[in-house]
């Protein structure tokens, strides 16, 4: 497994060229992907680098040992770095989804629950908002369909990184284990007798395509304008702003009013088409090459639901994972990462499994 470090070497050296060089920071897009492989790239080799530095000074003080016993802790615990090193490198060469290093696409929608789930969905967004603000990501609202009593219907958001996260630390790396259904029990505001209800809400999360991901042939879409609904300005109700856009090879359907123009509102459709496109794409190839990809649940079915939030004992269970906590409030409030930590584990002990078998 260790021998692919060697090639990457040459390649890392050659990155380290390109990226010097002025004409390669003209075309914008290359030069963030130089930069995402070469960060990648750092991560390993400077993995390998502390590995051979251990094993190399383990074999001195095991010699060193032989002829006089005071070395023989120095020996062990070298010996116990150089295993802890080898460990890291090793998940550090567990291929990774193509699609890791991209920013992300999320929808949340209500589900079951009527008003309850909207204010449940309300509140998802708010802790993904929370967690993104504290990684310095920006979150930008493309659509938003909101419900009577402040919560939402549907919403859809674009989260962004900014410069080139190390690898694994993109929004969609991280964010992509929060795809399926979510369930809450709790008291809902619309509850007079205080009793505890379940409803969920669903969760889909996408990789944003870039245009040179996807192409996009205009005759295969069909464009439709619509009046806005919901609150809003001046343009709500009274201009055809809302745009609906069907790919029609695939049968996709995407739909924007979130924008007062219907200009802006296309735009945010075709980047949300672009990403669904982009993952059917890849979901097909995973398919094709044989790999279980982890499926996300699209439908808001609770006998289908991957975490629970569980108000009256201020719990969280992943049920994917085990993970099981006592600090809904804080994850609530945006500390997600433990949550998501146990998801990067399992898929990577996954991972490792199927290069072993």
């Amino acid at each position: 497994m260790f021998e692919a470090v060697e090639g990457m070497l040459a390649e890392h050296a050659e990155l380290e060229q390109r990226l010097g060089a002025p004409e390669t920071h003209a075309d914008a897009r290359l030069a963030k992907q130089l930069n995402q492989r070469y960060a990648a790239l750092s991560s390993i080799i400077g993995a390998w680098r502390e590995l051979t530095g251990l094993v190399d000074d383990a074999e001195a003080a095991r010699e060193l040992a032989a002829e006089d016993p005071s070395f023989a802790d120095e020996a062990e615990a070298l010996e116990r770095r150089r295993h802890g090193a080898e460990e890291r490198l090793r998940r550090l060469l567990v291929p990774r989804d193509p699609t890791d290093d991209k920013d992300a696409i999320l929808e949340v929608k209500s589900g079951e629950g009527g008003e309850e789930s909207a204010l449940f969905a309300g509140d998802l967004l708010r802790m993904y908002t929370r967690y993104a603000e504290a990684r310095g990501w920006k979150v930008e609202i493309l659509d938003a369909a909101e419900s009577d009593l402040g919560g939402y219907k549907s919403v859809t958001v674009a989260v962004k990184a900014k410069g080139t996260p190390p690898p694994g630390e993109a929004p969609y790396a991280l964010l992509k284990f929060e795809g399926g259904v979510h369930r809450v029990q709790r008291v809902p505001v619309t509850e007079s007798q205080g009793r505890v209800h379940t409803s969920a809400a669903g969760v889909l999360v996408l990789p944003e395509a870039e245009q040179v991901d996807v192409q996009l042939d205009e005759n295969d879409l069909r464009i439709d304008v619509f009046r806005s609904s919901g609150p809003g300005g001046q343009s709500v109700n009274t201009t055809d702003s809302a745009v609906r856009i069907t790919h029609l090879p695939t049968g996709i359907v995407v739909s924007c009013q979130n924008e007062k123009s219907q200009l802006q509102n296309k735009e945010q459709a075709l980047r949300i088409l672009r990403s669904r496109l982009l993952q059917a794409a890849q979901e097909t190839a995973d398919a094709e090459a044989g790999e279980a990809r982890r499926s996300q649940v699209r439908t808001v079915d609770r006998s289908e639901r991957i975490r629970t939030y569980n108000f009256p004992e201020n719990r969280i269970s992943d049920h994917r994972t085990g993970y099981k906590a006592y600090n809904l409030d804080q994850v609530l409030d945006g500390d997600l990462q433990p949550v998501l930590d146990s998801c990067v584990e399992a898929d990577l002990a996954a991972r490792l499994g199927a290069l072993e078998q």
